[in-house]
């Protein structure tokens, strides 16, 4: 995993090139602590609404276009279903389908699609290509995963934790496993938070130490460490996340090799006999964790992916309000 240390451009709050007040949300890090809680609050209204059968139809008219180069089932059906509720509308835009996929450069495609939609979601690769997106959008980006950070997942993560356990500046949690977009993004997170994180990966695997440095300006860096029974000893969240992921896939057996002795069972959670377990899927049960465990009363994993729709309801409203 290849971190980077410069800033986007967009990280004084409004985006470089742009006239205006255009948010956007690339990283984790780019909201404040405060912006932060007020999404996760409005996501738990948002929830509450639905629950009770309350429509909450606050981005009438509105569009969101979906760019998606890499494929996914949450993100696509959580984003679309979100704008239904939202009273708008979404537009799913594969690489294929659009004149991105034969050569069209991001820069132009950014600015077509701000004179079309109000909003636009984007699932890629590089992490460069959403910044470049952002500098020449005139409309909200979503960061829908990067290879770099997904913090859209992070924010459900947050959402789930809280929902559990009500005060995040309590709350112990451990990552498991690769120290890949998902854990990056967590680790800053963590850090906005207040969340108390050690991190657990093999030797050569772990995060990016921009990452680290970066969470350290917002709060707490994680305790890092390469023994998982250490990590786990007494937390109250375990995390972990596929060991190969899209694009390492020539990697796999090296990978599964490297990740021995960190996979999250029932044998390793027997240090952390409280500890509710997450997973942000999809899950290679028998590899980075254990049918019995993401089956067990333990697991949350199933509401973080619920709530994947509620707090993307709330980053696109805020973002659009």
């Amino acid at each position: 995993m290849t971190g980077d240390s410069s800033r986007p451009a967009h990280a004084s709050r409004s985006a470089a090139g742009i006239e205006g007040d255009v948010r956007h949300l690339l990283d984790i890090d780019d909201l404040s602590r405060e912006e932060l809680f007020t999404v996760l609050d409005r996501a738990a209204d948002y929830k509450l609404a639905q629950t009770r059968g309350e429509g909450h139809a606050d981005l009438p008219g509105k569009t969101l276009g979906m760019l998606f180069q890499k494929p996914s089932t949450r993100t696509r059906v959580s984003f679309e279903t979100g704008m239904t509720h939202l009273g708008g509308h979404a537009i799913f835009l594969g690489a294929d389908d659009i004149q991105l996929g034969r050569g069209e450069p991001l820069k132009d495609t950014a600015r077509t699609l701000s004179r079309y939609v109000d909003a636009v979601m984007a699932r890629v690769f590089k992490h460069e290509n959403i910044r470049v997106m952002a500098e020449y959008a005139d409309v909200p980006i979503v960061n829908g995963l990067t290879d770099d950070a997904h913090p859209c997942q992070t924010l459900a993560d947050l959402l789930t934790i809280r929902e559990r356990f009500a005060d995040l500046d309590s709350v112990s949690a451990t990552w498991i496993g690769d120290g890949n977009n998902v854990a990056q993004s967590f680790v800053l997170g963590c850090a906005l938070a207040g969340i108390d994180l050690t991190v657990a990966t093999p030797e050569d695997h772990g995060i990016d130490e921009a990452v680290l440095e970066r969470a350290a300006d917002l709060g707490t860096a994680p305790t890092v460490t390469h023994d998982p029974v250490e990590a786990v000893t007494d937390a109250n969240v375990v995390y972990t996340d596929v060991w190969v992921s899209m694009g390492q896939e020539d990697e796999r057996e090296i990978r599964l090799r490297a990740f021995e002795g960190f996979q999250v069972n029932q044998e390793l959670l027997e240090h952390a006999p409280e500890a509710a377990v997450m997973h942000c899927l999809p899950a290679h049960r028998g590899e980075e964790i254990t049918d019995a465990v993401i089956e067990s009363e333990r697991s949350i994993v199933f509401d973080q992916a619920e709530n994947r729709l509620h707090t993307q309801k709330a980053v696109l409203s805020w973002l659009l309000e």
